[in-house]
C-alpha cells in the first residue's frame, strides 16, 4: 500500500467518525428540542460542518477500495483490454476535474480566510473552516487518483465501482 493510499485510507476513517458524529449531533438535536423544549445554538451547524468534511475526506477512500457507483451495461459487453482503457479514461476525467476543483476551493478557502467571512449563524464561525474541506478533498482525490492510474497495469481494472445489474 503506498502513502497516499494510507493516507486515503485513514482520511476515509476520519470521514466515518464525522459522519457518526453527525448522527450523534442531530439525534441530540432532535430529543433537546422536541421532548425537553431546549434547541442547541450549536448541533445544526456543527453537524452540517461535520457531514461536509465527512463526505470530500472519504471521496479518496471511496475511490482507494473501488466502491464507486458505476454503471457497466455497456462496458461490461467490451473486451477487457477496452474496458482497461475505460477505466484509464475515467482516472484521467478523475483527476482533471479534481485539479481544476482543487485549484478554485484552494482560492475561495484563502479568499475568506484573508477576509475573515464568517457562517452569518448563531455560532458565528469562520467560513473558512468548511471551505477548507473541498481544496484537502478534492487534493487527496487527486493524489489517489494519479496512484490507481499508475498501478492500472499491475491492478489490471475493469471498473472503479461494484456492479449490481
Amino acid at each position: 500500500m503506498t502513502f497516499v493510499t494510507t493516507l486515503s485510507h485513514l482520511a476515509g476513517l476520519l470521514g466515518a467518525c464525522l459522519l457518526a458524529a453527525t448522527g450523534a449531533m442531530l439525534t441530540y438535536e432532535v430529543i433537546a428540542r422536541y421532548f425537553f423544549i431546549k434547541p442547541t445554538i450549536w448541533a445544526a451547524e456543527l453537524s452540517q460542518l461535520s457531514l461536509i468534511w465527512g463526505c470530500l475526506l472519504a471521496m479518496a477512500w471511496v475511490l482507494s477500495t473501488y466502491r464507486h457507483i458505476t454503471v457497466n451495461a455497456v462496458t461490461n459487453m467490451l473486451p477487457r483490454p477496452i474496458q482497461q482503457v475505460c477505466v484509464a479514461f475515467s482516472l484521467i476525467a478523475i483527476i482533471v476535474f479534481s485539479v481544476i476543483v482543487t485549484y478554485w476551493g484552494w482560492d475561495i478557502f484563502h479568499d475568506s480566510y484573508v477576509r475573515g467571512r464568517l457562517t452569518g449563524s448563531m455560532l458565528n464561525m469562520p467560513i473558512w473552516i468548511s471551505e477548507l474541506s473541498v481544496p484537502v478533498g478534492f487534493g487527496l482525490l487527486t493524489l489517489q487518483a494519479v496512484v490507481e492510474l499508475i498501478g492500472l497495469r499491475r491492478t489490471g481494472l475493469t471498473t472503479l465501482g461494484s456492479s449490481h445489474e
